[in-house]
């Protein structure tokens, strides 16, 4: 029987020391290697040269590998190089104190990313500098980061809000700087968050308040200001220390389970709240230091487990009553330094047991020689009072200040309002030297619902409307260069504009963004402050089929004309769709707003499509900027043209060089928008085509983008097709013409 119990025992023995059962992979064991040689092996691994497999290598405090299924899970080193004897540190390396010149942080955290089945990784005080590299998101499975004591600097790396396993992040004792991350909401595990003695900025990150299992936030010694929020939805947390900051406000709640609070060194004002009475949890609170003011709370020292409390250096006033009860456990009191008068209570004289009260520098009645006299409490009590009171009849009288002037200026803007001719201004920047049937009225653009409406139509998502230089719109087109020429168009031959000097091209901006960049050549120079009103007013207009404006640049230069893109044959699904969205846009401009936007420039060169497939018009509005188009006076092949249309095309003959450019800034994706050409008629040949008295109308072009849909990609048929429609058209106002003749014959 023994004996079969030995060869159980021997049995057992060889299975769980069998060789490889936790034999590391050799890909791993190389990874540890590079490792070793990235952080210049340091003293704390020689070791590894004595253990070919360092799956058993016996765990110390300097190092400490744990293995699972062949894989590296726990990586823990501990070096020689601690960062908390250096107060500053400039980003270079420092001789016998951080890793060498020719360390790559970014390779570092390239080649420990290969061990991605790690969960715990402890790299503590080993001269490890640079900027943290994003990369470190890539341990995803990581549920523990510890990085103290090195030479980190910059911003927390953003990616690291990925890594929604970690439970705990501690990067003590670096040089980060910049803000304080506002993601930690996205580490939804996180327990621990430890970033003290870093030279982070900035106020309180909200976020935190949203790590329902949070139990130990460390943010000391950092340079974080502004309001401490209400932390009593951290119901899990037990340690909070925000000592040696900038933090300015009064003393919020906390949660119930505290048990260290460590508040010194900060600007905190007020009355201590009435709550911190009621942290029965609490064994540690020091709240050295700081502005406040009032008597301290008798519950606080009656705590069931305080153990360690510490008011001193503030500015507390009044008398602790004698009747004052201390907690049994209560082995340190420091209220010295304070304006607290009368007797000391007998449970804080220092007589009694083991506990250490402080207490000078008050007005208290014992211990003269480390007191000061009544009258300094008094006089410094008063003082305060009186600041008080300064202070409370300086706000009252700015307020009545600011309150006295809002009044007066309501007041003038009601007499402006009566006695003033309304819209005087804007119907001086909108007055229309004649007349036009068929472009939008400028009383209408300056009219007021126009603006409300159009504002209402919102721009979330859209950068804010900005004026372009000339040297950002060259540099993002490569000087307007040939390859970023997409196209070019009409509005038709006009005072103001040259027929087909109506360019696009496509370009990138310094920030990344992609556009588009139309470039309009203007004739008539008029009022810089008109044109700008005008694309304000266009800036405003949002929808999902309409080419948003980004801004816009005016200038007197002038651009070559390129030879436009080749067309795209789109399929009769993709026609159908592209005709529905130009429909939604154009009723969008019809109806959307008041008043509506007319003679929208429609034609297929306008429409351009996004990478998904999406029709969007542009050059829409132009109507607003080139003021006004020449009526096309054609009856029956007599063409009537007013002198001042003479002049101008006689200007135009003679090569007269436009008054000034303007550029149109729209946004795109890379790639993604290309002008819709898949037919070869094209609406400036049909406009050639006499007797057309409603060119510009968006129901009659929008037809004729319909036609173009159904003609096909001949454009001799689509213009065969138009003769036949138009001599049709013809006949039919013949026979209407005859019968209106007829009645008036019958009449008379």
């Amino acid at each position: 029987m023994e004996c079969s119990w030995i060869l159980f025992i021997l049995c057992l023995t060889s299975l769980v020391l069998l060789p490889g059962t936790f034999q590391l992979q050799s890909s791993q064991s190389q990874v540890l290697l590079q490792l070793r040689k990235h952080l210049e092996y340091p003293k704390a691994l020689e070791v590894w040269d004595s253990y070919k497999d360092l799956c058993y290598l016996p765990s110390s405090p300097q190092i400490s590998i744990v293995c699972q299924d062949n894989s590296v899970t726990e990586l823990r080193i501990m070096g020689d190089k601690p960062s908390f004897n250096i107060s500053k540190f400039y980003g270079f390396p420092i001789t016998n104190v951080t890793l060498s010149d020719g360390f790559s942080i970014d390779s570092f955290v390239t080649t420990l990313a290969r061990l991605s089945t790690l969960r715990v990784l402890s790299l503590v005080s080993l001269g490890i500098w640079g900027s943290l590299s994003d990369k470190i998101h890539r341990l995803r499975s990581l549920e523990s980061l510890d990085l103290c004591s090195n030479f980190m600097y910059g911003m927390i790396p953003p990616k690291i809000s990925v890594m929604d396993k970690l439970q705990t992040l501690t990067l003590n004792e670096n040089f980060f700087n910049g803000s304080v991350p506002d993601w930690f909401d996205s580490l939804s595990n996180l327990t621990m968050l430890g970033l003290k003695n870093n030279a982070l900025n900035g106020t309180f990150p909200s976020s935190i308040r949203k790590l329902e299992k949070l139990t130990d936030l460390v943010l000391s010694q950092n340079r974080i200001s502004g309001r401490l929020p209400d932390l009593s939805s951290l119901t899990n947390l037990h340690v909070l220390d925000l000592r040696e900051n900038q933090l300015e406000s009064e003393l919020p709640s906390m949660p119930k389970g505290l048990v260290n609070a460590l508040l010194s060194k900060n600007f905190f004002s007020g009355e201590i709240p009435q709550q911190f009475g009621k942290l029965f949890q609490l064994q540690h609170l020091d709240m050295s230091f700081n502005l406040l003011r009032g008597t301290p709370p008798a519950k606080l020292f009656s705590l069931p487990n305080i153990s360690y409390l510490n008011l001193a250096s503030n500015m507390l006033t009044g008398t602790v009553p004698n009747h004052l009860h201390c907690s049994g456990v209560l082995g340190f009191v420091d209220i010295s330094n304070n304006r607290l008068a009368g007797e000391l209570p007998s449970c804080l004289r220092s007589s009694l047991g083991n506990r250490v009260v402080k207490f000078s520098g008050n007005c208290l009645s014992v211990d003269l020689q480390n007191q000061h006299q009544i009258s300094y409490c008094d006089r410094v009590s008063k003082r305060n009072r009186s600041a008080g009171k300064k202070i409370g009849v300086l706000v009252a009288v700015v307020g009545g200040i600011v309150l006295l002037m809002v009044f007066l200026a309501f007041g003038l803007v009601v007499l402006c309002r009566r006695y003033c001719p309304r819209g005087t201004s804007e119907q001086r920047l909108l007055t229309k030297s004649t007349q036009d049937k068929s472009a939008i009225p400028s009383e209408l653009l300056a009219s007021a619902r126009f603006l409300s409406e159009a504002s209402k139509l919102g721009t979330q998502g859209i950068p804010v409307y900005r004026i372009f230089t000339v040297d950002e719109l060259k540099e993002a087109t490569a000087n307007f260069d040939q390859s970023m020429f997409m196209g070019k168009g009409s509005i038709g031959e006009t005072k103001l504009t040259l027929s087909n000097s109506f360019q696009i091209y496509k370009g990138r901006l310094e920030n990344g963004t992609y556009v588009a960049i139309r470039c309009l050549a203007l004739f008539k120079r008029y009022s810089i402050r008109n044109l700008k009103l005008r694309l304000d007013l266009l800036s405003k207009l949002r929808h999902p089929n309409l080419v948003c404006l980004l801004g816009h640049c005016i200038d007197g230069g002038e651009k070559d004309d390129s030879k436009s893109s080749p067309e795209k044959v789109l399929k009769w699904s993709e026609r159908l769709a592209v005709s529905i969205g130009i429909a939604k846009a154009v009723h969008f401009l019809h109806t959307g707003m008041l008043p509506g936007f007319f003679n929208n420039q429609l034609k297929t060169k306008n429409i351009l499509l996004d990478e998904n497939g999406i029709a969007k018009l542009s050059d829409y509005g132009l109507s607003i900027i080139t003021k006004e188009i020449d009526k096309i006076g054609v009856r029956l092949g007599d063409v009537q043209a007013k002198e001042e249309d003479r002049e101008s095309c006689l200007a135009l003959a003679k090569g007269a060089e436009p008054a000034f450019y303007i550029c149109l800034v729209l946004p795109i994706q890379p790639s993604a928008l290309t002008v819709l050409q898949p037919f070869l008629l094209d609406l400036p040949t049909l406009a050639s085509i006499k007797h057309m008295t409603k060119l510009e109308d968006d129901v009659f072009s929008f037809g004729f983008i319909l036609l173009e849909m159904l003609v096909g990609p001949t454009a001799g048929k689509g213009e065969s097709i138009l003769n036949e429609m138009y001599a049709a058209q013809l006949q039919l106002q013949a026979i209407s013409e005859g019968d209106q003749r007829s009645d008036i014959a019958s009449q008379q």
